[in-house]
């Protein structure tokens, strides 16, 4: 097995190694630092990514990598390696804000620049000292502000390193979906690294279903790779719900939004998702679903505006 560089630290195998990376500094002059865990098992394998924290208040990734160290998982590592990044953007996390605090979005900043802005350095960081070294990833997200995921894990639509992954992690909910332009997922593709985007939750609030999904994805994916042994009684994950194209239901008007029916379950065109009420009394409008589907992705806020969006719903199965 060939030795690990990341950070001008050397991993070798059968050895763990916790790697700060250096990214910037805050205004007070504090250095930030993002912290890679490096786990080598003696017998070769992949080496998988797994990261979170790529939004800074997206909570529930953060916590499944946590556990899964706190857990001792990767110690136990029977073949491969695996570097384990529980919060990439720190910035954002300190904040309670998916940006850094220039406003920019460190997952639309990819490759990055040393010479760029706050967001562009933490991209190139991952780009440039990490991504080289691995051979796959798992990329651990959560909703945006008010807007909640159903389990589901997103791959590259057409590339079936992808697709294979994302059946071997088998989350509730697999959907094709293309890379973002100036997305790790996107950068990770053209370096011929399969990546997977997990979503669950939504932001600054815990969800135990998103959390316990995600982690036994992640222990399905490592078992089914070699690089864990298959856990004492463990049940089997219920067949995924495979889907090829997505698209949102959105807000025909502005009012007081209150849905009829949350994420997770099928949906029939015509059924009435829910409603948007007039503030002063003067009637409401319902929401219907355009077509058959099931529903991933939901809005919890209570007053949306115009063309806000309210229902995820994915199709084609």
């Amino acid at each position: 097995m060939e030795s690990i560089l990341i950070h001008k630290t050397i991993i070798e195998p059968g050895n763990n190694e916790v790697v700060k990376i250096p990214v910037g500094r805050l205004p007070s002059g504090n250095q930030i630092r993002i912290e890679a865990h490096v786990f080598r098992a003696l017998a070769p394998g992949p080496v998988l990514l797994v990261m979170a924290g790529v939004h800074g208040d997206e909570i529930n990734g953060v916590e499944i990598v946590r556990r899964c160290l706190e857990a001792g998982w990767f110690e136990t590592l029977v073949s491969g390696s695996v570097v384990a990044i529980p919060l990439v953007n720190i910035y954002g996390f300190i904040n309670f804000s998916r940006e850094v605090p220039d406003g920019k979005d460190v997952n639309r900043a990819f490759p990055g620049s040393m010479k760029g802005s706050l967001a562009s350095r933490v991209a190139r960081s991952l780009t440039k000292k990490v991504l080289p070294q691995i051979d796959m990833t798992v990329d651990f997200h959560t909703g945006g502000g008010s807007l909640y995921n159903y389990p589901q894990v997103r791959y590259s639509k057409g590339h079936e390193p992808s697709l294979t992954l994302a059946r071997q992690f088998s989350a509730p909910v697999l959907l094709a979906k293309p890379p973002i332009r100036k997305s790790f997922r996107k950068v990770a593709l053209d370096l011929g690294k399969p990546t997977l985007v997990f979503e669950g939750g939504e932001s600054l609030r815990y969800d135990a279903q998103a959390i316990e999904k995600g982690m036994a994805g992640l222990r399905r994916l490592l078992e089914a790779q070699g690089m864990l042994s298959p856990a004492a009684g463990a049940i089997p994950a219920r067949p995924a719900r495979e889907f090829v194209r997505s698209g949102w239901v959105r807000a025909p008007r502005a009012g007081l939004f209150l849905w009829h029916k949350d994420s997770g379950k099928a949906v029939r065109k015509g059924e009435v998702l829910g409603v948007i009420n007039d503030p002063h009394g003067n009637g409401q409008e319902v929401v219907p679903a355009p077509k058959d589907g099931f529903m991933i992705g939901h809005n919890n806020a209570a007053v949306v505006n115009q063309g806000d969006a309210l229902f995820h719903i994915a199709y084609e199965a």
